[in-house]
């Protein structure tokens, strides 16, 4: 990030790029799993609500960052847009420096618990399915790591979250990266379009954290996603739908869309999360899923071509498209595991005939294990 704001051709920008995907790929993984490793399945969304609503408040703090940093053009002899690069960057540096001594691996690492908090909060990360406990973190002693990556990859519930995340990061990405050109296109000056962000953000960091704590509460996960990518499909379908340009109107869609695809991010994630089990092929999964699910990044970044300008009705139509698949997939792997669910529940909890360390191994395979949904 803070070489970004050094590099003097594009070459230089390649590289600067290159490795900041390839060092900050691990990050967003690492933070969901990082989650399922301190919160039971029934609080873990609104802990990734309070992460990815963060990422949405640094959308607006960066809009008002980048307004107000763009005027120091000139400072050190340096262009505006190199110092936005330059401290931001050396900002993350800060907080990675200080989190080497501020974060755990693990409850049973961390130091600022007793013994008896440890075993307390080790008990609360059980599984409970149909009246027997599975530990996960058990179960990684008992079968191998490599065994449950393959299992992650050829799970049927990797290309549904792959999907499902696929569909609304395309979005996502399609919103952080263009919102900017898309209300400059509007008839707003460029420092105005970055000023005019930061309310979009700040509901959508709002709705983030509120769908979070309330999906967590009422434990109904999967509705709360299939109502986000609704709101979605609404922001975009009054950006695209309107036969003349109405400035306003496609300022609102895009604002509506924003509070729908910020919040569904953690939904798709703690469905991810919950249902996968043990602790290996749920870290392997979630990388995966958003591994995968994020190259919709890539192609949101082809969506919005200059020549469309300003109503992009090509970028916004194909975002719909994409949200749609995900809205489908979402509303697919939350009728695929009611059923599941039903089917374990007419087995009984005592009809399986595995032993305690069999069933251990299953993971989510097990007839005890319950799809959280």
């Amino acid at each position: 990030m803070t070489l970004t704001g050094i590099v003097q051709n594009y070459s230089g920008l390649l590289a600067a790029r290159f490795f900041l995907g390839l060092t900050e790929a691990g990050l967003f993984p690492g933070l969901a799993f990082y989650v399922s490793l301190w919160y039971p399945r029934a609080n873990a969304q609104f802990r990734l609500a309070l992460i990815f609503a963060s990422a949405s408040m640094a959308g607006a703090f960066s809009g008002l960052l980048a307004y107000l940093i763009v005027k120091m053009d000139g400072v050190g002899g340096l262009e505006g847009w190199r110092w936005i690069f330059l401290l931001e960057g050396m900002l993350t540096v800060v907080v990675a420096i200080a989190a080497f001594w501020l974060v755990w691996d693990d409850p049973k690492t961390a130091t600022f618990l007793t013994e008896r908090e440890k075993d307390i909060l080790l008990a609360s990360l059980s599984y409970t399915a149909a009246g027997s406990t599975t530990d996960t973190r058990t179960s990684n002693e008992h079968s191998s790591h490599w065994k449950q990556v393959k299992a992650a990859i050829f799970d049927w519930q990797t290309i549904l979250h792959c999907l499902g995340y696929w569909g609304v990061a395309t979005a996502v990405y399609a919103l952080s990266l263009f919102l900017p050109t898309i209300i400059k296109g509007l008839g707003y000056s460029a420092a105005i379009a970055q000023l005019l962000t930061i309310p979009v953000y700040a509901a959508a960091t709002i709705t983030c954290i509120a769908v979070g704590y309330f999906a967590d509460k009422t434990g109904k996960r999967s509705l709360f996603t299939i109502v986000c990518y609704l709101i979605i499909l609404i922001g975009y379908i009054i950006v695209v739908a309107p036969p003349r340009f109405i400035p306003g109107l496609i300022y609102a869609g895009c604002f509506i869309a924003a509070c729908g695809m910020y919040p569904a991010i953690p939904g798709l994630l703690a469905l991810a999360s919950n249902n996968w089990a043990p602790d290996a092929k749920r870290a392997v999964g979630i990388a995966i899923q958003i591994g995968v699910g994020s190259m919709g990044g890539a192609a949101a970044s082809n969506f919005y071509r200059s020549t469309d300008s300003p109503r992009y009705r090509l970028g916004h139509s194909l975002v719909l498209t994409f949200t749609a698949l995900g809205l489908l997939t979402t509303v697919s792997y939350y009728v695929i595991c009611k059923r599941l669910n039903a089917r374990r529940d007419a087995v009984g909890a005592s009809e399986h005939g595995y032993s305690e360390e069999e069933l251990i191994n299953m993971g989510d395979k097990a007839p005890t294990f319950r799809y959280r949904v």
